[in-house]
């Protein structure tokens, strides 16, 4: 199966339609009255969706097993056809459109089954996707316009006795959001030399400072020092949720002092100076946090 856990788990929605298609009034009057001779056709076949739904990763090999958290199965009569439709929520990793289609196929092919004594021209067609929400797939944010300036806060990096990777992972994940990368830099763990170079990027203009190294707790670890007393507004919830999302994965990210806020209209964040810690700390806060320059700019949540 493809690899989530890079992911954060957020509300996602999917609605799924199958249309069963009967030949004459009769079954559709059958159905309605209850006298089709297998049973209740909508209660039988609803109860098989809900199954359905619940067992999706048993039946199609690269579905991940999730929590199906809301189900609602609806019919709807049009002449001949029997518009069935799946609706399901989770707050989960990956989306639940197979899960919703499954189960709308399901519900379909049920009341086949209990129909065909009766009806020996029934189809089932359009089994299809209506809807999809939740993920990163929804977000309308892009970093297009914006451009940024990465820090690399180490001693040892700045001495030459060992290679950037985090400061470069942090790049890789900027462009891949569009935003333009326009200086990269290390520097040693001095609050002074941080503080001056942000100073210098706020001062050209630059919209987004990130600074990755200094977040912890060695005594070499000053960048939560050098960038608070800058910060005109912090934005706690950025640290939060870059903690949170970390500490899933590892039990020590509770140590880091990460830290978010603006000067101006620059957004300034702290990350991890490891590589891995890097990387998970973009994944947790893109493209959600680049929704800040519209709200600076008079656009509402």
């Amino acid at each position: 199966m493809v690899n989530i856990t890079h992911k954060n788990s957020t509300l996602r929605k999917a609605i799924a339609e199958a249309i069963v298609s009967v030949s004459s009034q009769d079954t559709i009057d059958a159905i309605v009255n209850h006298k089709v001779p297998k049973g209740n056709v909508f209660e039988m076949s609803k109860t098989a969706g809900l199954f359905a739904a619940k067992k999706t990763s048993d039946v199609i090999p690269d579905c991940h097993p999730l929590p199906i958290e809301y189900t609602s199965i609806q019919f709807e009569i049009r002449n001949l056809d029997i518009h069935v439709t799946s609706e399901i929520h989770t707050i989960y990793k990956t989306g639940v459109e197979v899960e919703a289609m499954h189960s709308a196929s399901v519900v379909a092919l049920t009341m086949y089954d209990m129909l065909k004594p009766i009806d020996k021209n029934i189809e089932i067609k359009n089994i299809k996707l209506l809807e999809k929400k939740g993920g990163k797939s929804d977000s309308k944010d892009s970093g297009e316009g914006i451009d940024a300036s990465v820090i690399v806060c180490s001693d040892s990096i700045f001495a030459g006795k060992k290679e950037d990777k985090a400061g470069k992972a942090i790049i890789a994940a900027l462009e891949k959001h569009h935003v333009d990368i326009n200086d990269y830099v290390v520097i040693p763990d001095e609050i002074k030399e941080i503080q001056e170079k942000i100073k210098s990027d706020v001062e050209q203009g630059t919209r987004l400072i990130i600074i990755t190294g200094g977040t912890g707790l060695s005594k070499r670890d000053v960048t939560p020092e050098a960038v608070r007393p800058l910060l005109e507004r912090e934005i706690p919830g950025v640290a939060e949720a870059i903690r949170s999302y970390g500490q899933l994965r590892t039990p020590y990210s509770m140590l880091s002092r990460s830290l978010a806020g603006m000067i101006g209209d620059t957004l300034v964040i702290a990350l991890p100076g490891s590589t891995k810690g890097a990387e998970e700390s973009m994944d947790a806060i893109f493209p959600g946090i680049l929704h800040i320059y519209k709200i600076v700019k008079g656009a509402q949540h």
